[in-house]
Parts: structure tokens; sequence; C-alpha cells
């Protein structure tokens, strides 16, 4: 997993629209990636959608947004079409950002254990350093979690 201090990964993906997107090309704002397992699922729906409620406060506070899962572009644009989602998610299908940051590995769900994607999600300040990890987001209030974050850190 990236560490305190490190620099946002030189990465890029396809978002729901079909556009490449590079991490990087937020340099200069506050920025919240987020890992998640799968689109439209309970959990990821209440973050998606935590965000979203969210959005004018983080416009505000300078904070973009970019959603990250092995979900295809296509569930990408149904889950944000359904939802209303005015952020990027990028589709990771060959888990080439996924495995970068770390978040992918052994996940245990009703006794059983299988790998796959650890909700996570990663702060960085407008000069791309991480300076936040937030291994367990709660999913009903991430906006707020990255919000007060970066209030508080300025």
């Amino acid at each position: 997993m990236l560490t305190i201090g490190s620099q946002i990964p030189d990465l890029s993906g396809t978002n729901q629209l079909g556009e490449q997107v590079s991490l990087r090309a937020h340099l200069g704002t506050q920025t919240a990636i987020y890992f998640y397992p799968k689109d439209d699922t309970p959990g990821c729906t209440a973050q998606a959608c935590s965000i979203r409620d969210g959005e004018q406060v983080l416009a505000n506070e300078g904070i973009t947004v970019i959603g990250i899962s092995a979900d295809s572009v296509s569930a990408h644009q149904k889950f944000t079409t359904k939802y209303s989602l005015p952020f990027t998610l990028i589709s990771d299908p060959e888990r080439t950002i996924i495995e970068a940051f770390g978040v992918w590995g052994p996940k245990k769900f009703m006794g059983k254990t299988y790998d796959g994607i650890h909700r996570t999600s990663f702060l960085f300040d407008v000069n791309g350093t991480l300076v936040k990890v937030i291994e367990k987001p709660n999913t009903k209030n991430h906006a707020e979690e990255i919000i007060n974050f970066f209030k508080e850190n300025k």
C-alpha cells in the first residue's frame, strides 16, 4: 500500500465516458482517490451517494474525487447514470492502478476467503503528496470524512 509522503502515481485509466484520465491531472487541487469493490452494491452505492451529496462542499473546498474499481466502463456508465454521480469513476479491470495502490488482496465474507479490492481512500494534497489513508471509510458519511480531514489539515 502507498505510504504517507508518497507521490500520486503517474497512472491513468478509462472513465465512465470512455476518456483517458491521468491521476496526476488534478495536481494543484486536493484529491481523494477511493477504491471500492463493485458498482451498484449496497455499501458502494452508499459511499458514492455520500460523495454525490457532498459534491458542492467538496468543490467549494477545492477537493477532486475519483472512484476506482475493476468494473467495466459500461458498468460505470450505468452506475453514474442511475445515481446521478457527478465525479469521475475509473475502470481498472486489469487492476493496474488497484495493485499499484496496494488495495488488492485477501478478503473474508460470510466465512469465505477470496481476493478482492479493499475499500480504501487515499487523500493527496495540492502537490500530489499522500497525506492520509482511510482504510475503512464510513460508506454513509465518506464525503464528510474527506472534507473534515482537508479542513482540519490546511
